[in-house]
Protein backbone atom coordinates (compact mmCIF):
# COMPACT_ATOMS: atom_id res chain seq x y z
CA UNK A 1 0.00 0.00 0.00
CA UNK A 2 1.21 3.49 -1.27
CA UNK A 3 0.39 6.45 1.14
CA UNK A 4 1.02 10.01 -0.51
CA UNK A 5 0.06 13.29 0.73
CA UNK A 6 -2.84 15.28 -1.38
CA UNK A 7 -1.56 19.27 -0.01
CA UNK A 8 1.26 20.33 1.81
CA UNK A 9 1.94 23.53 3.51
CA UNK A 10 5.96 25.20 2.51
CA UNK A 11 6.96 24.33 5.62
CA UNK A 12 9.88 22.02 6.80
CA UNK A 13 8.22 18.24 7.14
CA UNK A 14 9.58 18.73 11.26
CA UNK A 15 7.30 22.25 11.55
CA UNK A 16 4.11 22.91 13.59
CA UNK A 17 2.14 23.43 10.22
CA UNK A 18 3.36 20.42 8.26
CA UNK A 19 0.62 17.94 7.02
CA UNK A 20 3.54 15.02 6.79
CA UNK A 21 4.00 15.77 10.65
CA UNK A 22 0.41 15.70 11.07
CA UNK A 23 -0.06 12.46 9.73
CA UNK A 24 3.10 10.59 10.68
CA UNK A 25 2.39 11.62 14.33
CA UNK A 26 -1.11 11.44 14.30
CA UNK A 27 -1.49 8.15 12.13
CA UNK A 28 1.51 6.89 10.41
CA UNK A 29 3.65 6.29 13.03
CA UNK A 30 1.12 4.66 15.24
CA UNK A 31 0.87 1.73 12.28
CA UNK A 32 2.49 -0.43 10.57
CA UNK A 33 3.57 0.97 7.79
CA UNK A 34 6.74 0.54 5.55
CA UNK A 35 8.38 4.01 5.58
CA UNK A 36 9.24 3.64 1.95
CA UNK A 37 5.59 3.39 0.92
CA UNK A 38 4.95 6.53 2.53
CA UNK A 39 5.98 9.62 -0.06
CA UNK A 40 5.63 13.12 0.71
CA UNK A 41 6.81 16.61 -0.71
CA UNK A 42 10.57 17.60 -0.94
CA UNK A 43 10.42 20.18 1.63
CA UNK A 44 14.00 21.50 0.63
CA UNK A 45 12.62 22.88 -2.65
CA UNK A 46 10.76 26.58 -3.40
CA UNK A 47 6.52 25.70 -4.45
CA UNK A 48 7.34 25.33 -7.75
CA UNK A 49 10.30 22.80 -7.67
CA UNK A 50 8.38 20.65 -5.17
CA UNK A 51 5.32 20.70 -7.30
CA UNK A 52 7.13 19.42 -10.44
CA UNK A 53 9.13 17.08 -8.46
CA UNK A 54 6.32 15.41 -6.60
CA UNK A 55 4.46 14.94 -9.90
CA UNK A 56 7.26 12.97 -11.49
CA UNK A 57 7.64 10.77 -8.31
CA UNK A 58 3.97 10.05 -9.04
CA UNK A 59 4.10 9.62 -12.53
CA UNK A 60 6.77 7.06 -11.45
CA UNK A 61 4.25 5.35 -9.77
CA UNK A 62 2.31 5.31 -12.35
CA UNK A 63 4.53 4.03 -14.89
CA UNK A 64 5.44 1.35 -12.59
CA UNK A 65 1.76 0.34 -12.00
CA UNK A 66 1.89 0.97 -8.54
CA UNK A 67 -0.47 3.66 -8.70
CA UNK A 68 -3.31 2.62 -11.57
CA UNK A 69 -4.72 5.79 -13.88
CA UNK A 70 -8.02 6.30 -14.54
CA UNK A 71 -9.91 4.86 -17.26
CA UNK A 72 -11.50 8.50 -18.43
CA UNK A 73 -8.47 11.12 -17.79
CA UNK A 74 -5.05 10.61 -17.73
CA UNK A 75 -5.01 11.50 -13.76
CA UNK A 76 -3.96 8.40 -11.25
CA UNK A 77 -6.56 6.98 -9.55
CA UNK A 78 -5.87 6.97 -6.03
CA UNK A 79 -8.03 4.32 -4.29
CA UNK A 80 -9.16 6.45 -1.45
CA UNK A 81 -8.32 10.53 -0.92
CA UNK A 82 -9.03 12.03 2.56
CA UNK A 83 -9.71 15.54 2.51
CA UNK A 84 -10.28 18.17 5.40
CA UNK A 85 -12.14 21.20 4.45
CA UNK A 86 -11.36 24.76 5.77
CA UNK A 87 -14.33 27.49 7.27
CA UNK A 88 -13.87 29.50 3.62
CA UNK A 89 -14.71 26.00 1.61
CA UNK A 90 -11.07 24.76 0.74
CA UNK A 91 -10.30 21.23 0.26
CA UNK A 92 -6.13 20.53 0.09
CA UNK A 93 -4.61 23.64 -0.86
CA UNK A 94 -7.93 24.42 -3.69
CA UNK A 95 -8.77 28.05 -2.16
CA UNK A 96 -12.22 30.04 -3.55
CA UNK A 97 -12.04 31.71 -6.78
CA UNK A 98 -8.44 30.84 -6.81
CA UNK A 99 -6.99 30.42 -10.05
CA UNK A 100 -5.16 27.01 -9.37
CA UNK A 101 -8.63 25.47 -9.28
CA UNK A 102 -8.68 25.56 -13.09
CA UNK A 103 -5.47 23.77 -13.19
CA UNK A 104 -6.59 20.91 -15.94
CA UNK A 105 -3.38 19.53 -16.98
CA UNK A 106 -0.99 18.93 -14.11
CA UNK A 107 -1.55 16.27 -11.46
CA UNK A 108 -0.01 18.39 -8.98
CA UNK A 109 0.53 22.32 -8.67
CA UNK A 110 1.79 25.17 -6.37
CA UNK A 111 -0.10 28.52 -4.86
CA UNK A 112 2.73 30.91 -3.47
CA UNK A 113 -0.29 33.26 -2.23
CA UNK A 114 -2.30 31.09 -0.18
CA UNK A 115 -4.92 33.08 1.77
CA UNK A 116 -3.98 31.50 5.10
CA UNK A 117 -0.53 31.21 5.88
CA UNK A 118 1.99 29.66 4.98
CA UNK A 119 1.81 31.25 1.71
CA UNK A 120 3.46 28.46 -0.22
CA UNK A 121 1.58 25.14 -0.69
CA UNK A 122 1.78 21.97 -2.74
CA UNK A 123 -1.40 20.56 -3.59
CA UNK A 124 -3.08 17.65 -5.82
CA UNK A 125 -5.62 19.84 -8.47
CA UNK A 126 -9.19 18.79 -8.63
CA UNK A 127 -9.12 16.21 -12.14
CA UNK A 128 -6.55 14.13 -9.60
CA UNK A 129 -9.04 14.25 -6.74
CA UNK A 130 -12.01 13.61 -8.92
CA UNK A 131 -10.30 10.92 -10.34
CA UNK A 132 -10.30 8.87 -7.28
CA UNK A 133 -12.00 5.43 -6.42
CA UNK A 134 -13.17 7.02 -3.11
CA UNK A 135 -13.14 10.40 -0.85
CA UNK A 136 -13.53 11.06 2.15
CA UNK A 137 -13.96 14.80 3.37
CA UNK A 138 -14.27 14.95 7.49
CA UNK A 139 -15.17 18.32 8.63
CA UNK A 140 -15.45 19.34 12.54
CA UNK A 141 -16.59 22.20 14.43
CA UNK A 142 -19.52 24.62 14.19
CA UNK A 143 -17.19 27.37 12.55
CA UNK A 144 -17.00 25.09 9.29
CA UNK A 145 -21.29 24.49 9.34
CA UNK A 146 -22.19 27.34 6.68
CA UNK A 147 -19.27 26.26 4.22
CA UNK A 148 -20.94 22.43 4.82
CA UNK A 149 -24.04 23.79 3.76
CA UNK A 150 -22.84 25.68 1.04
CA UNK A 151 -21.22 22.43 -0.10
CA UNK A 152 -23.61 19.85 0.74
CA UNK A 153 -27.14 21.38 0.10
CA UNK A 154 -28.69 22.90 -3.01
CA UNK A 155 -28.11 26.57 -2.63
CA UNK A 156 -28.91 27.60 -6.57
CA UNK A 157 -26.66 29.57 -8.75
CA UNK A 158 -26.60 32.63 -6.72
CA UNK A 159 -23.49 31.01 -4.66
CA UNK A 160 -20.15 30.40 -6.50
CA UNK A 161 -19.20 27.03 -5.77
CA UNK A 162 -17.08 26.15 -2.81
CA UNK A 163 -13.89 23.63 -3.81
CA UNK A 164 -15.52 21.28 -1.63
CA UNK A 165 -18.61 21.20 -4.00
CA UNK A 166 -16.36 20.89 -6.73
CA UNK A 167 -15.31 17.74 -5.09
CA UNK A 168 -17.20 14.75 -7.36
CA UNK A 169 -15.59 11.56 -7.78
CA UNK A 170 -16.21 10.65 -11.79
CA UNK A 171 -16.65 7.27 -11.16
CA UNK A 172 -15.83 6.88 -7.86
CA UNK A 173 -17.73 7.58 -4.44
CA UNK A 174 -17.72 10.75 -2.19
CA UNK A 175 -18.28 10.42 1.75
CA UNK A 176 -18.77 12.63 4.31
CA UNK A 177 -18.04 12.44 7.66
CA UNK A 178 -19.44 15.42 10.00
CA UNK A 179 -19.46 16.09 13.38
CA UNK A 180 -23.17 17.70 14.68
CA UNK A 181 -22.11 21.02 15.09
CA UNK A 182 -20.24 21.12 11.26
CA UNK A 183 -23.54 19.71 10.48
CA UNK A 184 -25.94 21.91 12.03
CA UNK A 185 -26.82 23.84 8.91
CA UNK A 186 -27.75 21.14 6.70
CA UNK A 187 -31.14 20.31 4.86
CA UNK A 188 -31.62 17.20 7.36
CA UNK A 189 -34.52 16.29 4.68
CA UNK A 190 -31.36 15.36 2.18
CA UNK A 191 -29.83 13.07 4.58
CA UNK A 192 -30.33 10.45 7.85
CA UNK A 193 -27.77 9.94 10.60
Amino acid sequence: MVHILGDERGVAKTHADSNYKLAKDGLLSKVPIVPSHVHSINDSLSAEEAANDYEFVIRQLVRTRTISVSDISDSPKFDLILLGMGADGHVASLFPNHPVLDANNEWVTFITNSPKPPPERITFTLPVINSASNVAVVVAGEDKAEAVHLAIDDVGPDHPPLPARMVQPTKGKLVWFLDKLAASKLDSSQFSE
